[in-house]
């Protein structure tokens, strides 16, 4: 039966109920901070965003970010906001002082919503403005006003605005913040804003040498670079990039207006078109694109009056021009590649020669994978046609669907834990590829396994990374393997194969654990599901010593029923996070080499016997 139609059936909601009710649609993500596309982190950025926007327009040379459990508090030292408009800004949608692009040049603050989104997403939200000796301070409890202090003189606090904020349990439920997520986001704000101190915590974020230093920090020890990086400033636009020999993938961090634009957009476009047309043109020689860009380490960053995104979020710019009326994008990037890249090269012959000889040697290695992947490419599609190891899912990541960020895809091991997943999952989001028996220990090998072992081929052709990972389909790649020896070794196994041919993956978070319960705690009552020995041990007390206890030794043995229990809204999931510090050759080398008395010495000295487990229990 069908509803009727009718006036009653239209609804009117205020700016905080739109929000609660679309939550998705502002901040992307609903996750509970495992991801670090997370909505839990936008919130911070969009608060961040507009200390930024004062930064950029001379206003307040250092910002403060204090985490405290699940409450955030981000402090600058700009103007503050204007204190008979400060309830305005926060709460009333499409309101703000970024269209008015006097006061505002190129900012990243654009729509008038984000800290109005922060605030009907947060169970605490206050905000405090100190402007010209008088203060005016707010708050709000899930966008409902609680306080609205009267404006007071002020004479010990500097001039700024504090933001203070926990987001709604309600929304994120069990949330946490992970800080390495969080560094990586205050580390692009510093790199891309030349004189900025960040202390997150009481630590100082700061760089000299903007995307100089960006791409530095970000190759992290795991990159044996060909050449010196090339940096590039020109007015609203700056470059940097080098090779790497230790890497098939291309890798692009891009920003517009200090903007981590994460899908990229016309600028990348253009600069990825620019730099194989000065190369070709340079060199004199029609390379193949493949061959100039594989293996490429790249930051670009361009300043554009009054962009405009692909969605709230600001993942990706969609913008043709520079400025309004002003030269399209694709030809401004274009000409100060051109131009500044030719000069570089004529300038410095040893780097142009080394860019020659790592053309030369991805053509080389290009023709020689060539016939094994066009076999590798026949027996995929042989294989698509009846192929039981993906059960793929309707939406995906290389799509413009809403739900494309929880696009996941689950790796396990063997038809028994695979079938519990298939038949709980969600069919639109979420996909199975299932193994047989233990992957190959790919480390040391060369790309060429990837075509011809046909468990590696048929995950590369599921997760669309063949060529680059422009097209990848899944946001999340989640391993589901038992909590066992076999299991862990399944994880090293696979997350082996990861950081030897795609690292670009783990190091954008796409990479992820899944977490299932060790014990099922129960009576005629209550079921609890628990994931360590102390959450048992609580549950236990909690439903009394005649609770039934039941201990799953594998994936298997959890039936559909309650599988779908663990990978819905409370999902566990630990992301692999491949730390700056943690070198990837030296890390494969120790845990998935030939055995060596390094890693003889650590498994002894870490050694723990039944008899110390029983003891510390």
């Amino acid at each position: 039966m069908v509803e009727k139609y009718t006036e009653e059936n239209i609804r009117s909601l205020d700016w905080k109920e739109h929000i609660r009710l679309r939550p998705g649609m502002y901040i992307g993500k609903l996750g509970d901070g495992a991801s670090q596309d997370d909505g839990i982190y936008v919130m911070i950025k969009e608060i961040i965003d507009n200390s930024i926007d004062e930064f950029v327009m001379g206003f307040g040379k250092s910002i403060e970010v204090i985490i405290e459990d699940k409450t955030v508090t981000i402090r600058d030292f700009g103007r503050g906001m204007p204190l008979g408009k400060v309830t305005d800004c926060v709460s009333k949608i499409n309101t703000g002082a970024k269209y008015d692009s006097r006061v505002f040049k190129k900012a990243v603050g654009l729509n008038g919503v984000g800290s109005k989104a922060v605030n009907a997403l947060s169970s605490y939200f206050q905000v405090q403005s100190i402007r010209e000796g008088k203060t005016k301070t707010v708050v709000y409890r899930r966008g409902e006003l609680e306080t609205n202090a009267p404006i007071c003189k002020e004479k010990e606090l500097k001039q700024g605005t504090i933001v203070t904020f926990t987001p709604d349990n309600e929304i994120f439920g069990n949330l946490h913040y992970i800080n390495e997520y969080v560094e990586k986001l205050l580390w692009n704000y510093v790199f891309l804003n030349n004189g900025l101190s960040i202390y997150f915590n009481g630590v100082r974020f700061y760089a000299k040498n903007g995307l100089l230093d960006l791409l530095t920090h970000n190759i992290n020890g795991n990159g044996h670079l060909l050449y010196p990086i090339i940096h590039i400033k020109e007015n609203d636009f700056e470059l940097a990039f080098t090779h790497s020999a230790k890497q098939y993938v291309e890798e692009y961090y891009s920003f517009v207006n200090g903007q981590h634009t994460t899908q990229g957009g016309l600028h990348l476009t253009a600069f990825r078109e620019a730099i194989v047309r000065t190369i070709r043109e340079f060199y004199k020689k029609d390379f193949e694109t493949s061959d100039i860009r594989s293996s490429i380490l790249s930051a670009i960053s361009i300043k554009v009056q009054e962009p405009v995104f692909e969605s709230q979020t600001k993942t990706k710019l969609g913008s043709q021009y520079i400025e309004p009326n002003g030269m399209t994008i694709r030809n401004y990037v274009n000409d100060i590649v051109k131009r500044n890249l030719d000069n570089y090269l004529h300038k410095n012959p040893e780097t142009a020669e080394a860019l020659y000889r790592k053309i030369l040697q991805s053509e080389k290695e290009r023709k020689e994978l060539a016939g094994i992947k066009k076999l590798a490419r026949e027996s995929v599609k042989k294989a698509s046609l009846h192929n039981k190891k993906l059960r793929d899912c309707r939406v995906h990541y290389n799509s413009n669907h809403e739900k494309r960020l929880d696009s996941t895809l689950f790796i396990t091991e063997g038809d028994s834990a695979s079938g519990s997943i298939t038949k709980s999952r969600d069919v639109a989001t979420q996909a199975v590829f299932s193994l047989k028996g233990k992957p190959l220990n790919c480390f040391g090998l060369s790309k060429k396994i990837v075509y011809q072992n046909e468990e590696f081929n048929l995950l590369q052709a599921a997760l669309n990374i063949d060529e680059d990972l422009e097209n990848l389909r899944y946001n999340n790649i989640v391993i589901a393997t038992d909590a066992d020896v076999d299991g862990m070794h399944i994880r090293l196994l696979l997350m082996t194969f990861f950081l030897q041919f795609y690292p670009d993956l783990v190091k954008k978070g796409h990479l992820y654990i899944l977490q299932t319960p060790l014990f099922r705690v129960r009576n005629k009552k209550e079921t609890i599901y628990c994931y360590s020995g102390e959450e048992k041990d609580t549950a236990t007390k909690k439903l009394g010593n005649q609770s039934e206890i039941t201990r799953f030794k594998g994936l298997g043995e959890i039936s559909h029923d309650e599988f779908k229990h663990f990978i819905g809204s409370s999902i566990r999931l630990d992301p692999v996070i491949l730390k700056r510090e943690s070198p990837i050759k030296e890390i494969l080398s120790f845990f998935m080499g030939k055995n060596t008395p390094d890693r003889q010495h650590f498994i002894i000295d870490n050694l723990r016997v039944d008899e110390d487990i029983v003891r510390q229990n």
